[in-house]
């Protein structure tokens, strides 16, 4: 949150009304809108006017795509779609996590010890995904997870996020829950720093404050680089949190990177063994790896970690910048960007004559199963494709509001399911659809998971279909269009509890 500027004013978007203003970041702020089509209240991220260059722009980019990859993992925030307002600004239409995110919520409540470790776990699996898809996300903290409808903490805000494999990025950072390694000139990076601030943030939500802030004393931004640098983490002062939980978040936040846990689903299997040892239910591990053909599973530690295939994306990283030394202002929880040297500043535009330069693609960990260009998102229900982004963020022209636009490098896709709804009737749960576009021939293809029964992939002809309700609660089904020449949409995610 940016307390220092009023926010913009909501832009006019077809096929949306403006409902609220949900919060203000320094480069972009979050409204609350009603689209029509299919009707559902969603968050739309618009860049600030005075931020609508080429630095920012590609960074805007780079964030849908990395969100469209990773928005399918059932702890991160799905992103609907992305486009550029009339008034020239981008903008990103996202999932609509109604309850306050959990910056908000450390300051005014007490955390239980069950809570905090089911949430690091979920998050840890959100983490490990993107991680195994070669995306760093680099701005965990408490304000970054949101929570849902229904309770599930979710993932969110990948603007600096960057490619494992490539040079160190010095674009942004939070300092209260960034790791050593990020004021370090230049910065480093590596899945070793997103443990350290996952660690950081389920350290603030235990103790009600930043790990390295001390109370009473000083803590202006050089003082807890200095601290985070020696180590030096703020005693818990909680009765409840056991020992065993204090170390697991110290070891995690270990200022040498090669003594922390080495992967994101390594810390997530060492929060569940605290769940065990304190007779807790056991959270379940969910990761995507693109290693898996898609719809493989994957189960590891009887259940407890379940890994499935995914197919990745290229989100096209952004080259490698050298950074600045950190000032001295006082701490917040606002992410600090820097600029490359000789980079305009937020709020210069770009030398019209200067053509958007392409990202360099990233080295890998694997060869990613599908690459689609960065320079395409289409907009579902509105059918405003992102290319204007290449143009300097100009408004792109009209077009089919049915259109799905392909990647230079894929087949055009079927739009995707949408208004996908569940009623639960006894035992059952009917869950049905629609199709945006119907041809002849189409086809949905489905997969639902219900505890304790493994899960079911198939295909119906029917936009319908009925399921046993999941026992624990929760009944949620991906669901696909499937043309009759073989081409499939994305997923469509929809749940329904009882």
């Amino acid at each position: 949150m940016s307390p220092k500027r009023a926010p913009s004013a909501p832009p006019a978007l077809p096929g949306y009304d403006y409902v609220s203003l949900l919060g203000s970041g320094g480069f972009a702020d979050v409204f609350l809108y009603q689209q029509l089509l299919p009707s559902r209240k969603v968050a739309i991220k618009v860049l600030l006017p005075d931020a609508v260059n080429r630095e920012l722009i590609e960074n805007f980019r780079h964030e849908a795509n990395v969100m469209a990859q990773l928005s399918t993992h059932p702890s991160i925030v799905t992103i609907y779609g992305a486009a550029v307002a009339p008034d020239g600004r981008p903008f990103l239409a996202m999932e609509y996590c109604s309850k306050p995110n959990l910056g908000v919520r450390y300051r005014r409540d007490r955390f239980a010890v069950p809570e905090v470790l089911s949430l690091g776990v979920q998050i840890a699996g959100a983490v490990e995904t993107a991680h195994r898809a070669g995306i760093l996300h680099r701005d965990i903290k408490p304000a970054n997870i949101l929570v849902t409808a229904y309770n599930r903490p979710a993932l969110t805000d990948f603007g600096i996020a960057t490619s494992a494999g490539a040079g160190d990025d010095a674009s942004g950072m939070s300092i209260p829950w960034s790791p050593p390694e990020a004021f370090q000139d230049p910065p480093a990076s590596s899945p070793a720093s997103d443990v350290f601030s996952l660690a950081a943030t389920l350290w603030t939500l235990l103790a009600g404050r930043t790990p390295f802030e001390l109370p009473g004393g000083s803590n202006t931004s050089v003082d807890l680089i200095d601290r985070c640098q020696r180590g030096d983490i703020s005693p818990l002062a909680r009765h409840d949190v056991p020992p065993r939980l204090e170390a697991v978040l110290a070891s995690a936040m270990d200022p040498d990177p090669a003594r922390r846990y080495a992967t994101a689903v390594a810390f997530g299997r060492a929060l569940q063994q605290v769940e065990a040892e304190m007779a807790l239910p056991v959270t379940p591990l969910d990761v995507l790896d693109d290693a898996l053909e898609p719809d493989a599973v994957d189960e590891e530690d009887g259940g407890a970690t379940r890994i499935r295939g995914v197919v990745s994306i290229d989100p096209h990283a952004s080259s490698p910048r050298a950074g600045s030394p950190v000032g001295t202002q006082a701490p917040t929880d606002a992410t600090v960007r820097r600029p490359r040297p000789g980079q305009a500043v937020p709020g210069q535009a770009p030398s019209p004559e200067a053509p958007l330069e392409p990202a360099a693609p990233a080295s890998r960990r694997r060869t990613l199963a599908t690459i689609i260009g960065s320079a395409v998102v289409v907009l579902v229900g509105g059918g405003i494709v992102w290319m204007a982004l290449a143009a300097g963020g100009q408004a792109p022209p009209a077009a089919d509001p049915t259109q799905t636009v392909a990647g230079p490098q894929t087949a055009q896709r079927p739009p995707a399911p949408i208004a996908v709804a569940g009623e639960v009737t006894g035992e059952t749960v009917v869950f049905r659809w629609t199709n945006p576009q119907p041809q002849e021939g189409d086809a949905f293809q489905y997969r639902y998971e219900r505890s304790g029964a493994d899960p079911v992939t198939s295909t119906v002809p029917s936009p319908s279909v009925t399921l046993e309700r999941d026992p624990d609660g929760e009944s949620c089904i991906l669901v696909s269009l499937v043309r009759a020449d073989g081409r499939a949409s994305t997923d469509t995610r929809g749940c329904v509890d009882g």
